[in-house]
């Protein structure tokens, strides 16, 4: 498929491709870049999204890291 993007770099997303991700009005779309292969991934934030990462960061201190970063924007 291809796509143009206008002249403020918005695109469209074919209906075929929304429906197959589950991406409606509203829904957060990650941009991550792979600069190797100069390819651009759109990555769809929806619930099922949100619930396979269930459990991928475990044990890696990231709450910690978190409560740490909330505490010190509270100081400032």
């Amino acid at each position: 498929m291809v796509t143009t993007a206008t002249v403020k770099g918005q695109i469209v997303i074919p209906s075929s491709v929304r429906r197959k991700f589950g991406i409606k009005g509203g829904t957060q779309i990650q941009i991550q870049t792979d600069e190797k292969s100069h390819h651009i991934i759109l990555i769809p934030i929806t619930r099922e999204y949100i619930f396979s990462l269930k459990g991928k960061y475990k044990g890696k201190g990231l709450m910690k890291t978190l409560m740490e970063e909330r505490r010190k924007e509270r100081e400032l």
